[in-house]
């Protein structure tokens, strides 16, 4: 029970950050315009979403790993990262170019490291 209020409150800071990011930042939604991002050294971090199939995960991680991003495994599936951006359709990899006035980029725990 306490892991679970704890994830969830962890959720909330996440999806917050995130709408602070849809409205005073720049982004891409999509695996192919995540992946051309990531290729030409545009994005600061990626957030995949837990349903995204394990070839398309694994590949945009090795993509973050070769050029140093930061990738963020969301807790929520597609409809669900969809619904946090704002969007009323289904998000399977979204990535962040400039953060705006969110301090996501600092928060999150990257695998850049």
């Amino acid at each position: 029970m306490v892991a679970s209020k704890k994830s969830k409150k962890a959720m909330e800071s996440i999806n917050s950050r995130l709408a602070l990011v849809m409205k005073s930042g720049k982004f891409t939604i999509g695996y192919r315009s995540t992946l051309k991002s990531i290729r030409q050294g545009k994005s600061k971090l990626i957030i995949i979403a837990n349903n995204t199939p394990a070839l398309r995960k694994s590949e945009l991680e090795y993509y973050c790993m070769l050029a140093k991003v930061g990738a963020h495994h969301y807790s929520g599936n597609n409809i669900d990262l969809g619904t946090a951006c704002g969007k009323y359709f289904r998000v399977g990899a979204l990535c962040i170019t400039d953060p705006g006035d969110s301090d996501i980029i600092r928060t999150m725990p990257t695998n850049a490291e």
